[in-house]
């Protein structure tokens, strides 16, 4: 539980530098036996693409670094709940288990909304572990959004 909670950590603290660079305060750690093989936060703003979740920075990042199209066997930590692109791509990439941290009753795609991993259309589903860390999470976004009201 330790080393989950310190991957945790790390999301964290890419949602952290999200907020600093003014992107909503989401973010990703991708796994792959033990090891950190990509990390990554919100940059839509950044890069003007609306795809450029934090979970979709990471998959992109890892497949690159991997040489690899799927990243059967990795775990994916994420501070907010996934929305349903992004599940979407979690299913895509095959990835064996997900970590996230706040509820999104707003936007999200796995456990809210459309609830991708449970469709008859969805091929893969991974294994779902929900709100670790999930007050810390919720407080970086409280924290960001209360900042620009």
């Amino acid at each position: 539980m330790a080393e989950t909670q310190r991957f945790m950590d790390m999301a964290l603290s890419q949602a952290q530098m999200a907020a600093t660079r003014g992107e909503v305060p989401v973010g990703a750690v991708l796994v792959l036996d033990g090891a950190i093989i990509a990390s990554a936060g919100n940059r839509t703003r950044e890069l003007n693409d609306i795809t450029a979740h934090a979970e979709i920075e990471a998959i992109r990042a890892a497949g690159r670094a991997l040489g690899a199209e799927r990243l059967t066997g990795a775990d994916l930590y994420v501070t907010l709940e996934p929305c349903t692109m992004c599940a979407a791509a979690i299913s895509f990439a095959r990835l064996r288990r997900l970590y996230y941290g706040a509820e999104d009753i707003k936007g999200g795609g796995v456990d809210n909304g459309v609830r991708f991993f449970s469709q008859p259309t969805c091929h893969h589903a991974p294994d779902v572990y929900s709100g670790l860390s999930g007050r810390s999470a919720a407080e970086i976004l409280k924290d960001f959004f209360s900042g620009r009201r």
